[in-house]
């Protein structure tokens, strides 16, 4: 590696979802900020479909692999992160672990047969843990909790001020110019389905189907028409469900922004940065409740304790016709622990040092 260009970090990004590659950015702007030098590998994608989980993993974990290989020959740097456990698992050189639901907690039976047992020990030998919420870090083996090993660092959250530069508008520092005019909330709900079984879409369509009056409108993003069409989910010309695929980040936000309600029923839950998304931009949330690190459960229950459970007809109008008066406001509240000022916070004075000591 003579005559290699050093760097601070090096992060591996698995972006296998709009989530995770807008999350590996926010990380490295924020590393950034504090004062690293960052260079992001980016993993690439499969060319053909993969009929099952763990032929995913499998493809994913060799791009990652790949993908930090080519940046090794090119630099060498301070400390390396792996953005996933899934990108750890072909490690070409140890590193760090940034995971939201470690395999031993979403891949179950057969789903996960080669890889919970290969992350168990990437997740040992790591020299540093970054979990996305305590919830996710408890999902890890217990051995490889042991000692002061991992760094807590939630995914930020823009708040519906910052949102506002999706509009063309200049982030304000906080407090110095009045909160940007609401746009109108003319769609009734939205939901988020890149991973329609999981998140499922099934039953937020079945319910919204029983409980939709007039002119209401469900709007469903980030999955293809044609992949719902397909799945028999949906079909063509149907009042009232509105299908946009899949939409670049400010197109998405746009559409929540106008949105009352987001519902969702998802199987299982690893983060749930979408609900979180959508609190901070201004909409009750209606959700089942659901296994996994799910941060957004705990104070969408706490704001109302209607809109949280398996009746989600009677959620859906409670939201729609009785929202409990200051529900954005305390929403809002609640999610100031994610805003990007306090993942900043973490990451100069917590992340970066143990990452380069």
């Amino acid at each position: 590696m003579s005559g290699s260009a050093s760097v601070d970090v090096l992060i591996v990004s698995l972006g296998s979802t709009v989530g995770l590659r807008t999350a590996d950015a926010q990380l490295a702007d924020s590393l950034r900020r504090a004062g690293a030098s960052v260079v992001l590998a980016t993993s690439k994608p499969p060319q053909r479909r993969l009929r099952t989980l763990a032929l995913v993993d499998l493809h994913w974990a060799r791009a990652a692999r790949r993908a930090a290989l080519h940046e090794l020959a090119r630099r060498a740097p301070r400390a390396i992160i792996y953005s996933t456990t899934t990108a750890s698992l072909l490690w070409p050189r140890p590193g760090a672990i940034r995971f939201d639901a470690p395999a031993a907690g979403n891949r179950p039976g057969r789903h996960g047969l080669w890889q919970r047992p290969l992350e168990r020990r990437r997740l040992m030998q790591a020299p540093l843990l970054i979990p996305c919420s305590e919830g996710g870090l408890s999902e890890a083996p217990q051995a490889a909790r042991r000692g002061d090993r991992a760094v807590v660092l939630p995914i930020a959250v823009e708040s519906y001020r910052a949102s506002a530069v999706a509009d063309g508008q200049a982030r304000a520092a906080p407090g110095a110019e009045p909160e940007p005019e609401p746009e109108p909330r003319d769609i009734a709900a939205i939901t988020y389905a890149a991973n329609p079984h999981k998140k499922g879409l099934d039953r937020v369509l079945s319910a919204w189907r029983r409980v939709r009056r007039d002119s209401e409108e469900l709007v469903v993003a980030g999955a293809p028409a044609e992949q719902l069409l397909q799945a028999g989910l949906v079909a063509g010309g149907e009042q009232g469900i509105r299908v946009v695929g899949t939409l670049d980040v400010q197109a998405y936000r746009a559409l929540v922004r106008r949105a009352r309600v987001f519902v969702c029923a998802p199987r299982r839950e690893d983060y749930g940065s979408a609900q979180l998304e959508a609190l901070a931009d201004g909409c009750l949330l209606v959700t089942t409740a659901a296994p996994g690190p799910y941060v957004a459960l705990g104070i969408a229950r706490a704001l109302d304790p209607r809109l949280v459970g398996d009746d989600l007809e009677g959620a859906l109008r409670a939201a729609l016709d009785d929202p409990v008066a200051g529900y954005a406001l305390r929403a809002r509240e609640a999610l100031a622990r994610f805003s990007p000022d306090v993942v900043d916070r973490l990451v100069a004075e917590e992340l970066l040092p143990r990452l380069l000591a």
